[in-house]
């Protein structure tokens, strides 16, 4: 792993060949909750962007889910609030929104998942922040899109599992199951990222910025399209299988003597090793199995054979001889094992991150991109709550004792 990362420190991989940040110069203010948003603005910040979490005065919800502090700080916030400064501010008041006014003219992105409603009502719609800053970048992320009977709707990552058909076709007929990870939340902080690059791209090369639109529904129906595309194409009416996939064999989870494995082979000549490894060489050629559709349609004995010879060895054993095989398998590991495993570790995408009230550092993940000549990093651990509103509002011009005056007026 590498060197724990402290307030200020700074990270040589996020440089890049002129000894910058790639974003370096960039400002973000970040008015995002829990996933979508703030990992989008996380994202920015690895690469050297400016972030500046605007949150509620006691603290925004995100801020406190899976508590693992005595004060109840969140692992969620662990990783979202990483390489960002933390501004206390209640946008609803007259100074507030004035705070914002100062703050947006110093910016080149806004970004917020919060109702096109509640944007209006703390003057972060487009049209607003425009007045204020005519090349000002607005990242908005709603549940449902701008558009349609929901676009005002609020929602969080597994209606749009729910939404998208994803949550039909997971677990069984009788019972759906949702995706443990939020996986629709953390697409669309991605897509969200993506377009705020290319709009920062965009404003550098013309000087123009514009509003960038992601929604948890677009992410999950854009992810889940080859299910969508193939009904809509012949009509299929697929119901749930479980783990066992529905389009190549033998893919599904099997019990060994001491856990679980999960082995997925797609294309024929992986299909071939498998039989021969698993003595049914006569399954070559077979017309039940000579394509990946039919695998998938005969999978109940396809996993049924797969199934007897994992029951006979231990998970090691047969990770192994599948591995020899060339067979692509993993073993099924708990959130510990998965911290301890050797190749997690070599591959160095836990950084140790220090935080106030934790017994040891958190392993907090980086993202997990290469680039040969520009990297990111994490360089400072998620900030306290307000930790820097004094710093953020001198530099806005608001001395000591305007800044008192403020906090007793519950505005920061």
């Amino acid at each position: 792993m590498t060197q724990s990362a402290q307030p200020g420190t700074a990270n040589p991989a996020a440089t890049n060949a002129d000894g910058k940040p790639l974003l370096a110069g960039v400002r973000v203010l970040d008015f995002g909750r829990y996933i979508a948003g703030p990992y989008c603005a996380t994202i920015l910040g690895e690469y050297g962007a400016e972030v500046i979490r605007i949150e509620k005065l006691d603290g925004s919800e995100d801020r406190y889910t899976t508590p693992i502090t005595e004060d109840g700080q969140g692992a969620g916030f662990m990783q979202m609030g990483r390489n960002k400064l933390s501004v206390t501010l209640n946008p609803m008041t007259d100074e507030g929104r004035e705070i914002v006014r100062k703050l947006v003219k110093t910016a080149d992105v806004v970004l917020a998942n919060l109702p096109l409603q509640t944007l209006e009502a703390m003057g972060l719609d487009y049209e607003t922040l425009k007045s204020i800053k005519p090349d000002i970048i607005l990242t908005h992320v709603s549940a449902f899109g701008p558009i349609g009977p929901m676009a005002t709707g609020v929602g969080f990552d597994g209606i749009g599992q729910a939404m998208a058909g994803t949550l039909y076709m997971g677990g069984t007929p009788e019972h759906p199951y949702r995706a443990a990870v939020n996986w629709v939340d953390f697409g669309t902080a991605l897509h969200s990222a993506f377009g705020t690059l290319a709009a920062l791209y965009e404003k550098q090369r013309s000087g123009r910025g514009q509003m960038v639109t992601t929604s948890l529904l677009g992410t999950a129906i854009s992810l889940n399209n080859v299910p969508l595309i193939e009904q809509s194409a012949i009509n299929i009416n697929r119901v749930a299988s479980g783990n066992r996939a529905q389009g190549a064999g033998p893919s599904d989870v099997y019990r060994c003597k001491d856990g679980w494995l999960l082995v997925q082979v797609v294309g024929n000549p992986l299909f071939a090793r498998w039989c021969k490894l698993v003595g049914e060489p006569g399954w070559i050629g077979d017309p039940r199995f000579d394509t990946d559709q039919k695998r998938g349609d005969n999978g109940e004995i396809i996993s049924e054979r797969m199934s007897r010879w994992c029951a006979e060895r231990t998970l090691e054993e047969a990770r192994q001889a599948l591995a020899e095989a060339k067979v692509p398998c993993g073993k099924v590991l708990s959130p510990q094992q998965a911290l301890d495993h050797p190749q997690v570790q070599a591959m160095g995408i836990l950084q140790p991150v220090d935080y106030p009230g934790l017994p040891s550092p958190a392993p907090v993940a980086r993202v997990p991109i290469g680039l040969s000549v520009s990297g990111g990093g994490i360089q400072r651990r998620a900030p306290l709550l307000g930790e820097h509103t004094d710093e953020v509002l001198e530099s806005l011009g608001y001395d000591e004792a305007a800044r008192a005056g403020l906090r007793e007026r519950k505005v920061i």
